[in-house]
């Protein structure tokens, strides 16, 4: 995923009524952020860089079994997950 583009310059952060501004690192670790509520991206926005790091750890390590976990799915037809 890719972070929207700015249409006119101004950050998003300072638009009245628009979104709150996520760190580029979410985009760049493909985390579906677009696909959440306002409520779940104002909790991202809001992150410590310890927390966001955290986070990003955490979805690093997931990623790293995902081939194992889909393989899974595959064979069991999903049953098992």
């Amino acid at each position: 995923m890719t972070r929207p583009a700015e249409h006119d310059g101004v950050p998003r952060q300072s638009r009245a009524g628009a979104r709150p501004a996520l760190p580029d690192a979410l985009y760049e670790a493909g985390l579906p952020v677009d696909q959440l509520s306002e409520e779940q991206r104002l909790v991202l926005s809001q992150l410590t860089p310890e927390e966001l790091g955290v986070l990003l750890d955490i979805k690093s390590r997931l990623d790293a079994v995902e081939p194992e976990v889909q393989a899974h799915g595959e064979i069991a037809g999903g049953a098992l997950f």
